[in-house]
């Protein structure tokens, strides 16, 4: 087995990377102020006293769409190869699925899903 078109597509993902890390350092304005050094989350103003429960209904809809590019994955993986797979391959994707479908139906009886 030739290890070259390997080592050529790590190294071009660490070229790649490399690039996506150092770019920003060298192109980014450096004109900080106070204002901009201040550290916030989701529009909220970190130095308030939350007065009660804070809502996590969107953090379950932001993990609801990863596992939903996580699953698209699996899924195109899988139909690249239903050929090669044969009936094994459908019963083990119809119980991947099935398991991802109890994650979907814990969250939707938990009310992840409502809109408040």
């Amino acid at each position: 087995m030739e290890y070259a078109p390997i080592l050529m597509v790590f190294a071009f993902a660490a070229v790649v990377g490399g690039a996506l890390i150092g770019l920003p350092h060298l192109l980014a304005p450096r004109r900080l102020t106070p204002v901009k050094e201040e550290p916030f989350e989701c529009g909220k103003d970190p130095i308030q006293i939350t007065e009660g429960r804070f809502a996590i209904k969107f953090s379950t809809i932001g993990i609801f769409f990863i596992i939903f590019d996580i699953e698209i994955f699996f899924v195109i993986l899988w139909a690249l190869l239903f050929n090669q797979l044969g009936w094994f391959g459908f019963v083990e994707m119809l119980v991947f699925l099935g398991i991802l479908m109890l994650g979907f139906l814990y969250i939707w009886r938990k009310g992840g899903f409502e809109w408040e």
